[in-house]
């Protein structure tokens, strides 16, 4: 499997790159199963490992700690934090003293004495980047983590950590992972040319839309369906368009002589910004699959077709990118004139 350098971490990393959410209760609750699959990916080139805390209650570390155990050097262990993990709200977020906590967390859980890409699962408006990047460079310096990330992070944000990171001498955020499929475009509008600017490595998830490119005959079969089914109602506007389009493609990859899912992920590769691509299976069979596409790469025409049905920069369903909503948006008062009177 190729491979392609992380961004400024200077680590090479997989074209593909293995997710790990549908290890454990979210997904595949079988660990040795789940072992297996993480050994069977790692014995196929994949070098890169992606998981997080939250993915069944650190279940998916767990899992992906005991695979590794005896192949630490191989990987490249990413995962993340700020995702609520318990009620009391302590338990989440990017504040100094939940990110040192969190990180010690999942070394416990991965077995581990350092992790070699550590992610903001999401933004957190509720505490200022300057303190997160600080606390993360200090674990960077304490050899607790080699490098970090953001994820989810829109352009703006991206840019005004890179910025702090500047003015407050810390480290800063050498990667950013998106949500990056045909069916959601979004991220080449702005994201994309801010990493490219800044020199980040991309890691892109849900190259299948959750499903939807998968070529399965009944998308709302898929597991990702439970935790949104009304995104996968055929008979909503929603749902219509994907299948229709979906069709299309199906037929584009054919003519091509591809599966649905190789059209798919050789399309996210193909992005210049784009270092790796995270596929998530849950089941042998599903890894099998996505591995027959990891050397296959579009003709500029399958591209501009590809770009006929789905036009760049675009996306078929907004609430895909499910990134926090912004305070600004979320909170009325902070969108009106005390008083509400007209001046």
């Amino acid at each position: 499997m190729k491979r392609r350098i992380l961004g400024a971490t200077g680590m090479s990393v997989s074209e593909f790159a293995l997710g790990a959410m549908m290890f454990g209760a979210m997904g595949n609750p079988d660990h040795e199963d789940a072992v297996r699959i993480i050994n069977r990916a790692l014995d196929a080139g994949v070098n890169l490992i992606d998981t997080a805390d939250v993915y069944s209650a650190g279940e998916s570390e767990q899992i992906v700690g005991t695979a590794i155990r005896t192949r630490r050097d191989e990987v490249v262990l990413a995962t993340k934090f700020g995702m609520p993990m318990g009620a009391d709200p302590n338990q989440r977020g990017a504040s100094r003293r939940w990110t040192v906590r969190s990180v010690e967390n999942s070394l416990r859980r991965l077995g581990t004495d350092h992790l070699d890409l550590y992610q903001l699962h999401r933004p957190d408006h509720d505490t200022d980047q300057g303190e997160t990047l600080a606390a993360l460079s200090d674990l960077v310096q304490a050899g607790k983590i080699l490098a970090f990330g953001s994820s989810m992070f829109p352009a703006e944000t991206i840019v005004e950590a890179q910025w702090t990171a500047e003015r407050r001498g810390t480290h800063r955020y050498l990667t950013e992972q998106c949500m990056y499929s045909i069916f959601t475009r979004r991220a080449e509008a702005a994201v994309f040319p801010v990493t490219q600017r800044h020199g980040l490595g991309v890691l892109t998830f849900s190259p299948l839309n959750g499903g939807w490119l998968s070529g399965r005959t009944d998308p709302a079969a898929s597991h990702r369906a439970t935790l949104r089914p009304e995104s996968y109602d055929p008979a909503g506007p929603t749902g219509r368009v994907k299948a229709a389009t979906a069709a299309k493609l199906a037929a584009l990859a054919a003519e091509a002589g591809l599966t649905l899912p190789q059209l798919a992920t050789a399309f996210v590769r193909e992005h210049p910004a784009v270092t790796s691509v995270i596929i998530g299976p849950r089941t042998q069979d599903q890894l099998e699959s996505l591995l027959t596409g990891a050397e296959i790469r579009l003709s500029a025409d399958v591209l501009d077709r590809i770009d006929e049905l789905v036009p760049p920069g675009t996306e078929l369903d907004p609430a895909d990118n499910y990134a926090t909503t912004p305070p600004a948006i979320e909170h009325a008062e902070l969108r009106r004139r005390s008083g509400g009177g007209l001046s």
